[in-house]
């Protein structure tokens, strides 16, 4: 082995000295200044170790906006966080917040989405029936789509049920364009979804088809008595024919 180890080429890097070989590098150690031995941790091992808890919900930062406020001493600026939070099945939530930077303003916002987090009802992919919410000026239509169709709507709505969910949605944005307001009428129209057996046609359908199955019960114990007053008649009448024939053997 070691005159193959011989003859093998040396990598000489750019400097002039010798490259090392994996199999010197896995033998050498690294030590501190005071000698002690240091622990080898690659970029890659970090990667790994962030991505192993998994995160129950997705965030996105759908907007942020400078805002002031006029004091005594002057302007303050501040900024705004507009930000949706879901599990991609049935629990959505949007937070908007303020802080002196973004960061904060973003955590705080992801803070009160969070909180603030509602459970819809589904249909599959798609939404049970069509809503249209109002919301200060801003106005959402939603409409169930047939599989494949996609989620045709606006940025706004679009990125919330991006968070959801629901895949195939069509969807028209009235009025104002504010990403707020627009964001709170989506979550609002989600809330009213309502599974078709708590509609109320449906309700009237049952209570039509209940009485039908009573009647038919009803109507068999009518059947019977008829035929028990036919069976009376008949015996009525022989004994009526029979009397005046005994009559006429006495004389």
């Amino acid at each position: 082995m070691a005159e193959t180890d011989k003859k093998a080429p040396r990598v000489i890097n750019k400097s002039g000295t010798l490259k090392m070989d994996d199999k010197v590098a896995e033998t050498k150690v690294t030590r501190d200044i005071s000698g002690r031995k240091m622990e080898k941790r690659n970029r890659r091992d970090r990667a790994r170790g962030a991505d192993t808890g998994k995160k129950e919900f997705d965030e996105i930062t759908i907007a942020v906006d400078r805002v002031s406020r006029t004091v005594a001493g002057g302007r303050r600026m501040r900024f705004k966080a507009l930000v949706a939070i879901g599990d991609h099945k049935n629990r959505v939530g949007v937070g908007v917040a303020k802080g002196n930077d973004v960061t904060t303003a973003v955590a705080k916002a992801g803070r009160k989405a969070k909180k603030a987090m509602i459970t819809f009802n589904m249909n599959g992919e798609t939404i049970w029936h069509e809503t249209q919410t109002k919301v200060t000026g801003a106005s959402v239509l939603m409409k169930p789509a047939a599989p494949g169709t996609g989620i045709i709507a606006g940025g706004t709505v679009r990125s919330i049920m991006g968070l959801t969910g629901v895949k195939n949605l069509i969807s028209k944005s009235l009025g104002s364009t504010n990403k707020v307001n627009i964001a709170y009428a989506v979550i609002e129209g989600l809330k009213q979804q309502v599974p078709r057996k708590e509609w109320i046609n449906a309700k009237a359908e049952e209570k039509t088809v209940a009485p039908k199955a009573t009647v038919a019960k009803v109507a068999a114990p009518k059947k019977d008595a008829e035929k028990k007053v036919v069976k009376a008649t008949k015996t009525t009448t022989k004994a009526k024919v029979a009397k005046p024939a005994a009559k006429k053997e006495k004389k």
